[in-house]
């Protein structure tokens, strides 16, 4: 029997406890090893070669002294709002389930709420927020603010204060608020969001539903997560518990520094699925002198449109790895048109920053001084080039996006006529129109959609109905094959595989 001593060598009525427990398994006749029974013994899992020492400490983190720390500067936000109705069958109609001929249709409406006024409504949302310097600035999501009329917030002291909007930022989510306390308040201390790990212990702090000064931990599951919510994606991913009502509140490391700010979830029932996400405290730092500044914040444009390059398009553009950021639409007269930058062409540097993924280069040129002369390498027809480029400032109205991404073809291509063309919004009669996509078939995976324009097939321009044919006959079964199509105001490249 082997029974491994407890609490540095000494036995303590714990270990008493355990010794009793193991006789009374070799009593009933249970032998061998019993370390299991030592909870304080750091497990040592390191290989056989003794790369890895990886170790379980006997210690969980310290919750209560950092909730003590850090609920003090956690705010409650309260936003009132105008909303448009539906009329009245809106929103917050509530009649008989049964439709408006039940008899008991009034009984319904009494007590589960009457027919909605039309016009617009008040509205009143709930969020979270943080102080970020003693004269009572606060961090919180722009959409907690968004369009309202009237602030309240209420301090862990529960003294409430209106507040006023000092800046916001749409694109990231982000906005500044302040109130005057009139006296001098405790702030949170920002930390080093790019220093985090995956796996390392976090809490969350915010007003849940309603309730105040929540407390709940996790750990990292990931970082740099793309959820869609915009160009500048670049969240960390927790589980801990974050539901409605958190949002704009902090997500703190051991050390008592905020790292991110907690913005969204995933959820299929509304409710904490222990999948969340928050924004890095070090966006946040970069945004804020703007924010608190002049009320917004100024960022680099570049003028293009740009997809991720798969697999199936590398092998096509003759790329060893699927890496950068495919150029898919130049807008005319911007940076990237003036430098010479084509359709076609894939990102793999700006401005000594490699782009290894699309969504990177947004993130870059937003980053980067408006104005500013960098260099810039594209890959072109299996070549690299570099373009001299000034960033340009990146107004409200322009768009910074990525498209995404999406034997026989099973397309059927018409010729393009004046009239189509006209239906469709285009100037010019360049091109094959398709007119249908069979399910299943190669364009239908590779994302072709009826009504899109064929300009470009491998990079070889398709002016008529017989440029189309020619080309499509030269095509290989099982190889890849590279479609430029114009769909809408955007073009955009697609890998089109035929089955061998």
């Amino acid at each position: 029997m082997n029974i491994k001593k407890v609490w540095n060598g000494s036995f303590t009525s714990q270990g008493v406890a355990l010794v009793a427990i193991a006789s009374l398994l070799v009593g009933l006749g249970i032998s061998g090893s019993f370390d299991w029974l030592a909870p304080s013994r750091a497990v040592n899992l390191a290989g056989e070669d003794g790369s890895a020492d990886v170790r379980m400490a006997n210690q969980l983190p310290d919750f209560v002294a950092l909730s003590k720390k850090m609920r003090p500067v956690v705010v409650n936000i309260s936003s009132t709002q105008m909303s448009e109705t539906r009329g009245p069958q809106g929103p917050q109609e509530f009649g008989s389930p049964f439709g408006e001929e039940d008899p008991f249709n009034d009984f319904w409406r009494r007590f589960f709420g009457g027919p909605a006024p039309r016009g617009p409504q008040r509205q009143r949302s709930l969020g979270s927020g943080f102080l970020i310097d003693s004269d009572g600035s606060i961090l919180t999501n722009n959409h907690v603010v968004e369009n309202a009329q009237k602030i309240i917030v209420k301090l862990a002291d529960e003294q409430e204060y209106e507040a006023r909007v000092i800046g916001r930022d749409p694109k990231t989510d982000i906005a500044v608020i302040k109130i005057d306390a009139k006296v001098s308040l405790t702030a949170a201390s920002l930390g080093d969001s790019d220093g985090l790990e995956v796996g390392e212990w976090v809490m969350a702090i915010g007003n849940p539903f309603g309730l105040d000064s929540t407390v709940t931990s996790g750990i990292v599951s990931a970082k740099g997560r793309h959820i869609g919510q915009g160009p500048y994606d670049n969240f960390i991913q927790t589980d801990a518990s974050i539901n409605p009502g958190n949002s704009g509140g902090p997500l703190i490391n051991l050390r008592g520094e905020v790292i991110g700010i907690n913005t969204a979830i995933f959820s299929r029932t509304g409710g904490n699925m222990g999948i969340g996400f928050a924004i890095p405290v070090n966006l946040v730092k970069e945004l804020l002198p703007q924010l608190r500044g002049k009320g917004k914040v100024t960022r680099g444009y570049l003028g293009v449109l740009i997809q991720k390059v798969t697999p199936d398009i590398a092998e096509s553009l003759g790329m060893d790895k699927s890496e950068g950021a495919l150029v898919a639409n130049v807008s005319k007269d911007g940076p990237a048109d003036k430098s010479g930058v084509k359709v076609g062409d894939v990102i793999i540097e700006f401005d000594g920053k490699e782009v290894k993924d699309s969504g990177d280069l947004p993130i870059i040129v937003a980053r980067t001084p408006v104005d500013k002369k960098v260099r810039m390498k594209v890959l072109r027809d299996r070549n690299e080039l570099t373009l001299n480029v000034a960033v340009g400032e990146l107004k409200d109205e322009e768009v910074v996006a990525s498209v995404p991404e999406k034997g026989e073809l099973g397309l059927t291509v018409q010729r393009l006529t004046p009239q189509i063309a006209e239906s469709l919004g285009l100037e010019k009669t360049d091109g094959v129109v398709v007119s249908a996509v069979e399910p299943g078939s190669a364009g239908d995976e590779a994302g072709i959609r009826r009504g899109d324009v064929v300009v470009e097939i491998d990079r070889k321009p398709i002016r008529s109905l017989d440029e189309y044919k020619k080309s499509v006959a030269t095509i290989r079964k099982g190889k890849g094959v590279l479609f430029l199509v114009r769909r809408g105001e955007s073009t955009l490249f697609l890998a089109l595989k035929p089955p061998r």
